[in-house]
């Protein structure tokens, strides 16, 4: 699996730049992934807060995972900007029939493949080897574009899960 996604990142934009991460409880199909980078392209063209347009990018990564970024040195985003992204995450849920919003579920790349892992068993998934400390977690909570190169794809061992979980296996 190529996991070089940062090559496909913005690299103009500022390493500030605010990063949001909306994960799919399945992958995409082909046709859909056209469709929906589309709807991404269309949208951070049009992108405003409060009048001003924003520098905002739009992608989809590894089938699952839409990735909004706003480069807020020239515009800042406000909440009616963030709420119009999450807009159209919304319609894209209920377009595609998926959900995005689901925080329960965690992401691991598993023999080469993206795994879904609820929350609740990711101790099962530790216990019975599934997962181990180096396997590659998906961590959906960076914050900006600096976090998403560095952060995004991590062990198990370098992200939040090992204080919660690893002392318990």
């Amino acid at each position: 699996m190529n996991l070089h996604y940062q090559d496909h990142l913005p690299k103009e934009y500022n390493s500030n730049s605010r990063v949001w991460i909306y994960q799919s409880k399945r992958a995409f199909t082909i046709e859909e992934t056209i469709k929906i980078e589309e709807l991404l392209t269309s949208f951070t063209s049009k992108w405003q807060s409060h009048g001003d347009t924003v520098k905002g990018y739009g992608n989809l990564f590894f089938g699952h995972f839409i990735i909004l970024m706003a480069d807020e040195t020239a515009s800042g985003v406000s909440g009616c900007s963030t709420d119009s992204s999450v807009r159209l995450i919304k319609n894209i849920e209920q377009d595609f029939r998926v959900e995005m919003f689901d925080r329960q579920s965690l992401a691991f790349i598993v023999n080469e493949r993206i795994q879904l892992i609820p929350l609740s068993d990711i101790s099962s998934a530790l216990e019975s080897k599934f997962i181990n400390p180096d396997t590659l977690y998906f961590d959906n909570t960076v914050p900006d574009k600096t976090a998403l190169i560095e952060k995004w794809i991590v062990p198990i061992k370098e992200s939040w899960l090992s204080k919660k979980f690893l002392q318990q296996v």
